[in-house]
């Protein structure tokens, strides 16, 4: 049994018994009132006997009446316990009265950001790389929050970051095949770093929104060496492509010159013409190539 499911068998979040906060504080003006008249009459008039013990019992059921009364803000929730055991939780805004034995403990339901610190881990290559992460929560579930875990706010924290290691540690920084590296696929390894992160914090009755890659970079020991690498690839690609459109560009001229019977090429001629148009539309650098032709036909 995972301990996401020996969570949902000990415990799960249910409805408090609950009044409007205006009716009990009627009846806590009216056991006020009562209270004060009892003094009046039977204290002040009478001081020699006062009946204390009375006057105990009013006062202690206007403050019992008055403990139970609470004020929600939009997204805040109270979870209740009574003598120890879960009573329920109380979601709603607005101005509330419940039992007021129970012991109450106030959450918020307001989506939190938080930002993990940056970590040096190894990517699927064994490169040494740094990422952090940015991740979106809720509390969704009051009562696992409350009793589940010690505290849902470190136990978010510290998951987030084995998650973003264990995601991190499965994917090359960078890679030919762009869906498979964190650098190329951005949204695929954001969704799977916010599933991750869920999976590890469902016990705690918390909810992943969001969760994205906020800094990755390479470590600064090779980030030197692979600026390099990143470099020198971007210039053979470049290159690459020259070549193949100078090909191109060649041959359709050496069958646009034989075509058109414009001159008449040995081989020899041919292969000088194809080296000099080559070097001008390859070379990076002005170029003065002298091309010799025979006479034209005719």
């Amino acid at each position: 049994m995972t301990l996401e499911s020996r969570a949902a068998d000990d415990i799960e979040e249910k409805s408090a018994f609950y009044i409007p906060g205006v009716i009990a504080l009627l009846m806590g003006l009216i056991t006020l009132a009562v209270i004060g008249n009892f003094i009046w009459h039977n204290v002040l008039e009478d001081p020699a006997s006062p009946p204390l013990f009375k006057v105990a019992a009013a006062v202690l059921t206007f403050w019992v009446m008055t403990r139970g009364m609470v004020v929600l803000e939009p997204k805040q929730a109270i979870v209740l316990t009574f003598f120890g055991r879960y009573a329920g939780t109380i979601r709603r805004d607005g101005f509330w009265w419940f039992n007021p034995l129970n012991r109450r403990h106030r959450l918020s339901l307001r989506v939190v950001n938080m930002t993990t610190p940056t970590l040096k881990v190894n990517d699927f290559s064994g490169n040494p790389i740094e990422v952090a992460a940015v991740v979106v929560w809720c509390v969704e579930d009051t009562a696992r929050a409350a009793f589940a875990v010690e505290s849902y706010q470190g136990f978010i924290a510290q998951q987030a970051e084995s998650a973003l290691r264990q995601v991190a540690g499965t994917h090359p920084y960078d890679a030919d095949d762009k869906s498979k590296s964190l650098r190329g696929n951005v949204e695929a390894v954001s969704n799977e770093l916010k599933e991750t992160i869920g999976n590890h914090v469902a016990i705690a009755g918390v909810e992943i929104i969001d969760a994205r890659l906020a800094h990755l970079a390479y470590a600064p020991e090779i980030a030197g060496v692979m600026l390099r690498r990143q470099q020198a690839q971007a210039v053979l690609a470049a290159r690459r492509v020259i070549v193949e459109g100078t090909v191109g560009l060649v041959q359709l001229a050496i069958e646009d010159l034989h075509k058109n019977e414009v001159v008449q090429l040995s081989q020899n001629q041919r292969a000088l013409l194809i080296t000099n148009l080559m070097t001008v539309l390859v070379s990076d650098k002005d170029v003065s190539p002298v091309v010799q032709m025979s006479a034209p036909v005719g």
